[in-house]
């Protein structure tokens, strides 16, 4: 089937319209490069480095691939003004923002010539971000791993929903780990799939190999949003959980929580792979995941199931 550009391959300058999730500890510039050569669009996730460590990853992705990739950035992390001149200074030509208020750096980056995309979980957010002035949206549902949405808005509701609120490109996310899934949220409205917890498990993801088999051992129903009093994310259940559950059952202060949470609980399960005590963020599809790949297999997978089926209905 020959490939039909649509608005986001354009965007980008890619070959095909999907974009990896910039997942913290598992989106380094190994696993971005990768879904970038192999015509995705790959993404570091600057939500778990420094900003001396974010300009590392940036320079070893250049050198590793010499197509388009981007960078993740969640807005409420810290030393933001340092980020964004890194960014500017390394010459990214992509930027995703993330949990925050787009209005603050995107015309900062905008002037500068970046591509800015941000990432919704909700119709009226997506608005901000159209007013806001960026290039695109990401609306992910409820399904996604990591932080959520507090509207608790599935992938299948809210991509219609936001698809007749915005004009501009519209990528899907939550859910979504292959051709027949990213084929039902084009019928949806969207143009494009971002996808995250398949390439988590992914051979060039920075993930600890517990965290990544832990993954694969997921069945239905073993993820769940905790932590609403503070930022909900979708984490598997494990002894972590299971003390923040006792906490919010009695009540826990929101300093009692955040002192439970403390700095380094994502770090010590997704990248040092401890399955007791670490936050271990990954979404829904984890059910449906059985094995490790690499990037360039998982994006050939993807678009090949995509095109097979979407030849199929038109035949």
């Amino acid at each position: 089937m020959k490939d039909q550009p649509n608005r986001v391959s354009q965007l980008f300058n890619i070959q095909y319209p999907i974009i990896q999730a910039g997942m913290v500890w598992c989106s380094g510039w190994r696993l971005a490069s990768a879904v970038s050569q192999a015509g995705g669009l790959g993404i570091l996730g600057a939500g778990s480095m420094h900003p001396e460590v974010l300009r590392e990853h940036i320079r070893k992705c250049k050198v590793a691939t010499d197509r388009p990739f981007g960078v993740n950035v969640p807005l409420l992390y810290p030393e933001m003004d340092k980020i964004m001149a890194i960014l500017v200074e390394e010459q990214v030509k992509i930027v995703f923002t993330s949990a925050g208020n787009p209005s603050l750096w995107t015309s900062f980056l905008k002037e500068r010539g970046i591509i800015v995309v941000h990432v919704v979980s909700s119709v009226k957010f997506a608005r901000k971000a159209q007013q806001a002035g960026v290039d695109a949206v990401v609306a992910e549902g409820f399904e996604a791993g990591g932080h959520n949405g507090r509207e608790e808005t599935t992938t299948l509701v809210l991509i219609p929903m936001v698809r007749e609120a915005i004009s501009i490109p519209l990528l899907a996310a939550g859910g979504i780990a292959s051709g027949r899934t990213m084929l039902a949220a084009e019928i949806l409205g969207a143009e494009g799939s971002q996808i995250g917890s398949r390439f988590a498990v992914s051979t060039e993801s920075s993930a600890h190999e517990n965290f990544k088999q832990r993954i694969l051992d997921a069945g239905e129903g073993d993820t769940i949003v905790t932590l609403k009093q503070l930022t909900p994310v979708r984490l598997i259940k494990n002894k972590f959980y299971q003390q923040v559950q006792e906490a919010e059952l009695k009540g826990a202060s929101k300093e009692t929580l955040d002192d439970l949470l403390g700095k380094r609980r994502s770090r010590h399960g997704i990248f040092e792979g401890d399955l007791d005590e670490g936050e271990l963020e990954i979404g829904q599809v984890s059910a449906a995941l059985n094995k490790i790949e690499s990037a360039a297999e998982i994006v050939k997978d993807v678009w090949d199931e995509y095109c097979a089926l979407k030849k199929s209905m038109c035949a």
